[in-house]
């Protein structure tokens, strides 16, 4: 016993605790290598699921690139082992379990220990059970090594498409099969809905093939093309609602004269009003096609004429005069632009200031500005001022004058030189008068007359404000003043007239101006006109410019008023105005024919400039001296002229 002993304790042990535990210790053993074969069986099995139901989506799909029957049935027969490991090895892990169970009820801290007396006694047995054991775990490697083999080759059948999902998912095994199941369908190229189009045989064909870089310029550019082929569908059915809307408008018919009478005594529909009113516009841009059989275009008119003046506001004088001036559809522009104020604007006061420094102390205070235009180098529009603009410290200092840019105009027309003799028959408030002392930068003489003297204080004001220094104020009835003073090498003459080109200022205007009222100013605007010519000195060696302007859009108070004068006054003739923007000046209008040159003169519209409607008229006269109808010369006594009197030789 002490030889066997002796001996049997020099022999290596193959585990650490086979000497105190012996059977236990196998159990344990089996069961954790059970345990990771049947991980590595779940794994397998999971990727082999993936793997059929790629296969079954491929066959809804009938894919041209189906895997070959022979892989199919390889993998088949693989499955198939697969199952049967797996049921066999249910059934280890099964009797395993068991066996668990029974230590379970011994306790694993009161598993007997074995003495050396019963070691080596069975030695022989232990050394059986460790053989067995050996061979067992061979058996299990050998077995690993084949799950291994088998699922490589699994993943080497499977589609490029699904490698990159199934390698995310063996770091995700605890995930739950539906789960995986769903990101498998979303995840990659394939998940995304606007490859696959049911529109033809091809079409799912191509849905149905994985996506790959090469077929992609493929489907992008068959995406295009139905893009296309929906945008041409679109297209048409526009131009059908488009027709069927026509379709109906065309049935609109005039109201009876009951209806007229029943809208007086109702209250007034604005909507239906503007409706009407774009309804008969619609008619009369094609009237030869939607007009109403038995309706003359003049029942239109009238229908026109009565809405547009209960709608906008206008008396039924004004607006005869202004739809006799503008087409319908720009007549309503006209109206809906007298609606909406004009931007505020301002001028540079160049004596003190220049304009890129002033617009940068204003907008430092907060002021949000933008230069008018090209046409101008002084002005800035003022879109939005924390402060009131007539109350900075700039405006204070008479750094800039509040002035509508349609002002600017005439000043620019006029363009007086440094040094000149320049009259301004009607300056009250000052901004054309201060404007040109600017230009002529306070040299020359500048005379300043207002026939209304409250006027005069807001122009006294303004002057010694902008520190102006070369301009005499004086309060004289312009058409007297020839007698007066002449000699001037520049007159401007701002006359008094309707407004018409204001109404978004004065909305007075739409309704207390008459025939009369039009007929008493262009008397007034007629002799104002003559005094200015007759106030200007031909002889002048830069000057002899006569502007004539007014803030009317009326032929009646502009082209009349000019070919008036042309008619009176052979000794001038129109030049350019220099302004290279507006609307030149009517020729003919509504049977009356004007002097060619008038289109030389310039309109300015709220609806097409952005400003208040003006009128601009440049004068050069190019003789002092009259010749009336019966041969006469006669030189008016305002032009400055100097007479050569002739001595008389004495006869003694």
């Amino acid at each position: 016993m002490g030889r066997r002993a002796k001996n049997k304790q020099d022999a290596p042990l193959p585990l650490a605790q086979e000497k105190s535990t012996g059977k236990v210790t196998k159990i344990l053993h089996d069961k954790l290598k059970h345990l990771a074969v049947r991980d590595r069986k779940q794994q397998s099995a999971a990727l082999k699921n993936r793997s059929k139901n790629h296969g079954r989506q491929t066959e809804k799909r009938k894919s041209s690139e189906a895997e070959p029957a022979a892989n199919k049935n390889k993998r088949s027969k693989q499955a198939k082992e697969s199952e049967d490991e797996d049921e066999d090895e249910e059934g280890d892990v099964g009797e395993a379990g068991a066996q668990e169970l029974e230590l379970d009820g011994d306790g694993w801290d009161n598993a007997p220990l074995e003495s050396d007396s019963e070691i080596d006694e069975d030695d022989d047995d232990g050394s059986d059970s460790m053989a067995e054991f050996d061979s067992d775990a061979n058996a299990e490697e050998q077995s690993d090594d084949e799950d291994e083999d088998e699922e490589e080759d699994v993943v080497s059948q499977m589609p490029l498409s699904l490698l990159s999902d199934d390698e995310e998912d063996d770091d995700n095994d605890d995930d739950e099969p539906d789960a995986q199941d769903d990101s498998d369908e979303i995840s990659g190229i394939e998940s995304y809905d606007e490859f696959a189009t049911d529109d033809d045989d091809d079409d799912d064909d191509d849905a149905a093939a994985p996506v790959t870089f090469r077929d992609m310029e493929k489907r992008s550019l068959k995406l295009d093309a139905k893009r296309k082929q929906m945008e041409e569908l679109a297209d048409v059915e526009l131009k059908a609602a488009g027709a069927v809307v026509d379709g109906e408008r065309a049935l609109f018919v005039l109201p009876t004269p009951e209806e007229i009478e029943a809208e007086k005594e109702t209250p007034p529909d604005l909507s239906a009003i503007q409706h009407r009113i774009q309804e008969i516009i619609r008619v009369l841009n094609n009237f030869s096609e939607l007009r109403t059989e038995g309706s003359s275009r003049n029942d239109y008119m009238d229908q026109l004429k009565r809405d547009m003046c209960f709608y906008y506001g206008y008396n039924e004088f004004l607006m005869d005069k202004l739809l006799d001036l503008f087409t319908v559809s720009e007549a309503v522009e006209f109206f809906e632009a007298n609606e909406v104020a004009r931007p505020v604007t301002i001028r540079t006061n160049t004596l003190k200031t220049r304009r890129r420094d002033l617009a940068q102390a204003l907008i430092n205070r907060g002021v949000n500005l933008d230069p008018i235009g090209k046409w101008t180098k002084v002005g800035l529009t003022i879109f939005d001022s924390p402060v009131p603009v007539g109350a900075t410290p700039e405006y204070m200092a008479g750094h800039y004058m509040i002035q509508a840019a349609s002002s600017f105009l005439p000043v620019i027309a006029l363009a007086p030189q440094e040094k000149e003799k320049v009259l301004d028959m009607s300056a009250a408030p000052g901004g054309k008068t201060t404007y040109c002392a600017a230009l002529m930068k306070n040299t020359g003489m500048v005379v300043a007359n207002d026939a209304n003297k409250d006027r005069e204080k807001a122009l006294v004001a303004n002057i010694h404000r902008l520190g102006i220094s070369n301009t005499i104020v004086c309060n004289y009835d312009g058409r007297e003043f020839p007698k007066v003073m002449g000699g001037f090498d520049r007159v401007l003459l701002d006359a008094p007239c309707s407004g018409t080109g204001v109404i978004s200022k004065d909305a007075s205007v739409k309704i207390n101006k008459s025939q009369d009222d039009i007929n008493m100013l262009t008397h007034l605007q007629k002799e104002l006109i003559l005094s200015a010519i007759d106030s200007v000195n031909a002889d002048s060696s830069t000057g002899g410019y006569i502007v004539y302007s007014t803030c009317s859009v009326t032929v009646d108070e502009d082209e009349a008023v000019v070919n008036y004068a042309l008619s009176k006054r052979p000794n001038i003739k129109l030049v350019s105005t220099g302004l290279d923007f507006g609307s030149p000046g009517f020729t003919s209008f509504r049977g009356h024919t004007f002097h060619p040159s008038l289109n030389l003169t310039r309109r300015f519209y709220p609806h097409a400039h952005n400003m208040d409607g003006f009128f601009v008229a440049k004068f050069k006269k190019f003789s002092n001296k009259i010749k009336t109808a019966d041969n006469k010369v006669i030189v008016p006594a305002g032009s400055g002229s100097k007479r050569k009197h002739k001595k008389k030789k004495n006869s003694n």
